[in-house]
C-alpha cells in the first residue's frame, strides 16, 4: 500500500512513523502549504474542517480513497456522502479511530438499552482534550449521544467537555439514581490508538468504493450510520 498523508501536524507525523515501521510505503505528506500531492492507493486526512472541505475535490479527481479523521465538518456530510458516491470513492470518516474507542461505543449502546425503562437514572457525558482541539464537544461524545438515543434511552443527557493541558482524550458515560451511580469511562493514554486504527481503515479501504465508518472495519454490528 502507498500512503499519501494529508496534514502533517501531530497525528499526521505518528500515522507516517507507525506507517513506516509497519513497511508501508509513504508517497507522500501534503502539509499546509499544500505541496505532496502525489499519486497513492489510500490517502488519510487529519487536518481541518475547512482543509478537508478544499482537499475533498482533489479525492475526487484523483479516485483516491481516503481516511477521514479530521473532525468538525459534519454539516457537511450530505453533500461530501454525495460527491463521493457520484465519483466512486471510498471513504472511511470516524471522529475517531481509536479500536477501544469503538468498543466503547458498543458497551454505552449496550448500558443505555439496559437503562432506558429506569427513569430514576439520569444520564451525562463528560469529554475531556487538549488545550488546542477545536470542536466541543467532541466527535465522539456526539456519537456516543446518539448512540445512547439511537438504543432507546430517551431521557437527558447533559454533556459537558474541558479543554485543558495535553490530555489525548477521555469520555466519560455516566447515570446517576438516588441510591448510586453508574460511570463508564474510555481514557487514552496517548495518540497511538488513533494512529493504528487509522492505518487498518486505510488497508481495510483499499479497492472499496462507498462510505463508511470504523464500526465497518471492525466488523461491529450497528443500527447507526457513520458520522464525522
Amino acid at each position: 500500500m502507498r500512503l499519501l498523508i494529508v496534514g502533517y501536524g501531530k497525528m499526521g507525523r505518528l500515522v507516517d512513523r507507525m506507517a513506516t515501521d509497519q513497511g508501508i510505503e509513504i508517497a507522500g505528506r501534503v502539509d499546509v502549504d499544500g505541496s505532496g500531492w502525489t499519486d497513492a492507493d489510500v490517502a488519510v486526512d487529519f487536518t481541518t474542517a475547512d482543509a478537508l472541505l478544499a482537499n475533498f475535490p482533489r479525492y475526487l479527481e484523483r479516485r483516491l480513497p481516503v481516511v477521514i479523521g479530521t473532525t468538525g465538518w459534519s454539516a457537511h456530510e450530505t453533500a461530501l456522502r454525495s460527491d463521493a458516491e457520484r465519483g466512486g470513492v471510498g471513504v472511511v470518516a470516524a471522529p475517531n479511530f481509536s479500536i477501544g474507542v469503538n468498543l466503547f461505543e458498543s458497551i454505552v449502546r449496550e448500558a443505555a438499552r439496559l437503562l432506558k425503562d429506569h427513569r430514576q437514572y439520569g444520564a451525562w457525558i463528560h469529554e475531556a482534550h487538549h488545550s488546542t482541539k477545536r470542536d466541543a464537544p467532541s466527535g465522539t461524545a456526539l456519537i456516543l449521544r446518539e448512540t445512547m438515543i439511537g438504543a432507546g434511552y430517551q431521557a437527558g443527557i447533559d454533556m459537558s467537555s474541558t479543554r485543558a493541558g495535553q490530555i489525548p482524550g477521555v469520555h466519560t458515560i455516566g447515570f446517576d439514581g438516588a441510591s448510586d451511580t453508574i460511570e463508564l469511562t474510555h481514557r487514552a493514554r496517548d495518540r497511538g490508538g488513533f494512529a493504528s486504527g487509522a492505518i487498518l481503515a486505510a488497508r481495510w479501504l483499499q479497492g472499496k468504493r462507498g462510505w463508511y465508518s470504523m464500526r465497518d472495519v471492525l466488523g461491529i454490528a450497528s443500527d447507526l450510520k457513520g458520522t464525522s
